[in-house]
C-alpha cells in the first residue's frame, strides 16, 4: 500500500506500507510524523511560515482521537473531508488513476516491481500536472459548496 502526500508543486512525501503492517492509528501517526519532517525539509518556507494544511480522508485512522490530538498538538491544521465524497480526495480523482494508467493490466511477479513501477510513475508527474489537480480540486469544491453539500451527478448541481 502507498500512502503519498502532495502539494500544489510535486509530491512532498510518501512510503510502502511494510507487509503485514496494520495502518492503525498508531501507524498513521508515525507516518505524520515523517510528514512533518519531511514539510520541514522539503518545504521550509511553508513549514516556517505555518503555510501548509493537511487534507486526508474520512479514513478511521484518519478520524482517531489520537490522530486529532496529534494534529492540535503541533499545530496542523487539517481540511475535514465530507462524509461520502471519493470526488472530493484529489488521491481519487488525480494521483491513483495517473499511476493505474501505465500499471493497469500489468502482472508484477514482485511487491518490489510494483514499488519500483510506482516511482517512476510518481517521478512523471509534472508540476503542472499538480497545479492542474489543485485547480480541479477547487472546482469540484466550489460545485459541492452551490449543491449545498447535496449529492449531485455529473455537471448537475441540485
Amino acid at each position: 500500500m502507498l500512502i503519498a502526500f502532495f502539494d500544489i508543486d510535486a509530491l512532498v512525501h510518501h512510503e510502502f506500507v511494510p507487509t503485514g503492517q496494520m495502518v492503525n492509528k498508531e501507524f498513521y501517526k508515525t507516518v505524520l510524523q515523517r510528514l512533518r519532517d519531511a514539510v520541514r525539509r522539503h518545504r521550509p518556507e511553508k513549514w516556517c511560515s505555518g503555510n501548509w494544511i493537511l487534507h486526508h480522508d474520512n479514513a478511521p485512522t484518519h478520524r482517531a482521537v489520537t490522530t486529532n490530538k496529534f494534529l492540535a498538538k503541533h499545530k496542523i491544521p487539517s481540511l475535514p473531508q465530507p462524509p461520502y465524497s471519493p470526488d472530493l480526495a484529489p488521491y481519487d480523482f488525480f494521483l491513483f488513476p495517473q499511476l493505474k494508467k501505465t500499471m493497469k493490466g500489468r502482472r508484477f511477479d514482485y511487491v518490489e516491481d510494483i514499488q519500483a513501477n510506482t516511482m517512476r510513475q510518481l517521478r512523471a508527474i509534472t508540476k503542472s500536472d499538480y497545479q492542474r489537480c489543485f485547480r480541479q480540486w477547487q472546482e469540484r469544491w466550489n460545485k459541492c459548496i452551490r449543491a449545498q453539500g447535496l449529492y449531485f451527478k455529473g455537471d448537475q448541481t441540485n
